[in-house]
């Protein structure tokens, strides 16, 4: 797609100062769309504005404004990368999965928004020995998951009822702003030794990675995506790296009270093309944590 194709385009992205939404916005930026980005603090407009978007002032929640909102933008495409996990507080966003996401649809369908990319997970699939394909069952019935799989199938369903619905499964973020970053939460509980090296396997993907996915998705077609690296492995290969890399010890050997199952980017990767810039974490850990 040519530059002037693209400057004639716009893209709202909802969440834009989230980790992803961070480096999302600046790459949209660049590549010639017009852009708007949404929060719901006012000390955040200038961080849009100064990145080249237009902040678009809205908490998600408040259905009519945000329908007011959408509709004044009057957008191209949305990208939905809105969370909600700075307290960790799971609850909340699955909440902002569920509500969040069905105020953001119905916006979108009043201002006649058809495409909308919408970040969903790639670790709620059942487990299963080998990494999840898109086809395979979610673990709706796996209690550490349950209500986070109740999220996820409400966010995906929403977005689905758009002509043109693009879905990003991703796996666990690292990198600048996310709670795999060198500062981030879990590099916290690892210091203080709070997380073993268990058996699960999962699947990691830079935020830049998340990023640029979610820009390209802007011309993908429809359907579910996983966004993962080429690399899953199990957390007595991934975890003793990551602390390495944090100056933290290595973390003993023992079961995790958690739950990870790892994914398969290989749907994307042959059928879009579509290759991470951090094809292992085991690169990325040790390069770009921050």
């Amino acid at each position: 797609m040519s530059d002037n194709s693209k400057a004639k385009r716009s893209v709202l992205v909802a969440g834009a100062t989230g980790a992803v939404g961070r480096q999302l916005l600046p790459m949209l930026v660049r590549a010639g769309y017009e852009v708007f980005g949404t929060t719901r603090d006012p000390r955040k407009a200038a961080q849009i504005e100064a990145i080249g978007a237009r902040p678009v002032l809205v908490d998600v929640f408040h259905r009519a404004a945000l329908i007011k909102a959408v509709g004044e933008a009057h957008p191209d495409v949305i990208i939905h990368q809105l969370t909600d996990l700075t307290a960790a507080d799971f609850a909340a966003n699955d909440r902002l999965r569920i509500v969040g996401t069905r105020n953001l649809v119905d916006a979108a369908k009043a201002a006649g928004v058809r495409r909308m990319i919408a970040q969903s997970l790639a670790i709620v699939y059942a487990h299963k020995p080998e990494p999840a394909t898109e086809n395979d069952p979610l673990a709706d019935e796996t209690p550490e998951v349950r209500d986070t799989v109740k999220g996820v199938r409400a966010l995906e369903a929403a977005v689905s009822e758009l002509p043109e619905g693009v879905i990003l499964r991703y796996g666990f973020f690292y990198g600048p702003g996310t709670w795999y970053s060198e500062n981030g939460p879990f590099a916290d509980s690892v210091r203080r030794a709070g997380r073993p090296a268990g058996r699960g396997s999962s699947s990691f993907i830079h935020v830049k990675d998340a990023a640029r996915a979610a820009m390209y998705a802007i011309d993908w077609p429809p359907g579910v995506f996983n966004i993962v690296d080429d690399d899953p492995a199990i957390g007595t290969e991934w975890l003793p790296v990551f602390a390495a890399a944090i100056g933290a010890p290595a973390p003993l050997e023992g079961e995790f009270s958690g739950y990870e199952q790892a994914a398969s980017n290989k749907k994307v990767r042959q059928e879009l093309g579509w290759k991470p810039l951090h094809p292992t974490w085991r690169e990325g850990f040790r390069t770009a944590l921050d």
